[in-house]
């Protein structure tokens, strides 16, 4: 089944962003092999971004994302994962 991908925002690099309570940018990043394509919401370009998975206790988070242009992220989640999402 393929999934679907919400886009929640794009930040600059490093910049305070938490998806279940977790900052994303302070924990290292596990790259699990798979990849999505998705439109830049803002200017359409097609990217092909890297699916995440940061690890906290008994908290795993699976997110995609990727640089959009210098500096700049795009973050995604599966819609299935959205709630709860604290950013």
């Amino acid at each position: 089944m393929k999934s679907c991908w919400k886009h929640l925002d794009t930040v600059p690099d490093g910049y305070k962003f938490k998806i279940k309570g977790l900052n994303i940018w302070e924990f290292p990043w596990e790259n699990t092999g798979e990849k999505i394509l998705v439109k830049d919401p803002l200017y359409g370009k097609d990217h092909c971004l890297v699916i995440w998975e940061i690890h906290h206790r008994e908290l795993k988070i699976r997110f995609a994302a990727g640089e959009f242009s210098n500096c700049m992220w795009g973050i995604y989640i599966e819609r299935k994962n959205i709630f709860p999402f604290i950013k």
